[in-house]
């Protein structure tokens, strides 16, 4: 199963919060041997979450949706899920005691639960029908899980230990199971069309292997360059190396090691 993540929000498309999830998930599923396959990103428009949920349930991958679960007339995906999934929305038990508990800690234990600030709290508790509960270390006011969907608030001090949370609680069997290697170079005064039939070929000679380019144009500081790479299984990734740079030496083209440690995760069995 392939991993992907949706983060939801207009203030993520108009610019006014700067989005934080993409490169932490991506942090918390390389640290347990996983990656990232693709991440969209939706404002708060019902009609657009829905599509896009009604698409991704009907698949197989494992998906995180970050933000639109709370109670606000700007939160939708609650019920975003339900219309995608076609089931209703349901007060679950085990959510609304959680929810009560906290109004007790900030309210004080004679808090009236019947209260209309508190009854629209409730609704945080509103899932869509067969959903589970994602606990949340911070305020106690839970994500969910539907159909291999794992949905948490946008804020995230909660949504990093609940993702992670499920990470290791779902899914711990797949940690480190599939082997990835990559290794990358500096490539100077080259252009990309001239690189080109070197990268097909190689991708062409090792099918598990993908060749990547990042092309940067230089500053003050830095000359023209391309990062030039290979990543996919460990045994071919080094046939795959050892071939561009023999091939690259021909070309006369210079080169230079990346600084930064290459990564490698290793394949355990389980």
């Amino acid at each position: 199963m392939s991993i992907g993540l949706i983060i939801i929000g207009d203030e993520i498309l108009s610019g006014k919060r700067r989005d934080q999830h993409l490169p932490k998930v991506i942090e918390l599923l390389r640290e347990r041997g996983l990656r990232l396959a693709w991440a969209e990103i939706v404002g708060d428009e019902p009609a657009r979450i829905t599509a896009l949920l009604r698409r991704t349930f009907a698949g197989s991958d494992i998906v995180f949706s970050c933000g639109g679960i709370g109670a606000t007339p700007d939160d939708h995906t609650r019920q975003c899920a339900a219309a995608a999934l076609g089931v209703p929305l349901e007060l679950h038990p085990q959510g609304r005691t959680l929810i009560e508990e906290r109004i007790r800690e900030t309210a004080g234990p004679d808090a009236d639960m019947n209260a209309p600030e508190n009854l629209q709290r409730f609704r945080m508790a509103e899932f869509p029908a067969g959903a589970s509960l994602i606990p949340n270390p911070y305020n106690r006011i839970p994500g969910f899980t539907v159909a291999q969907h794992h949905f948490v608030p946008g804020f995230p001090v909660m949504a990093w230990p609940m993702i992670a949370w499920v990470l290791d609680t779902l899914y711990a069997d797949r940690f480190h199971r599939e082997a990835h290697a990559e290794k990358a170079l500096l490539v100077y005064e080259q252009a990309e069309a001239v690189l080109t039939p070197l990268m097909e070929a190689l991708e062409a000679r090792y099918p598990g292997v993908r060749v990547f380019s990042l092309p940067s144009v230089g500053d003050a500081q830095t000359r023209r360059h391309i990062e030039l790479g290979v990543k996919g299984e460990p045994g071919q990734v080094e046939a795959a190396w050892t071939d561009m740079c023999v091939e690259l030496e021909k070309m006369g083209a210079e080169m230079q090691p990346l600084r930064q440690p290459l990564r490698a995760v290793d394949s355990h069995s389980n």
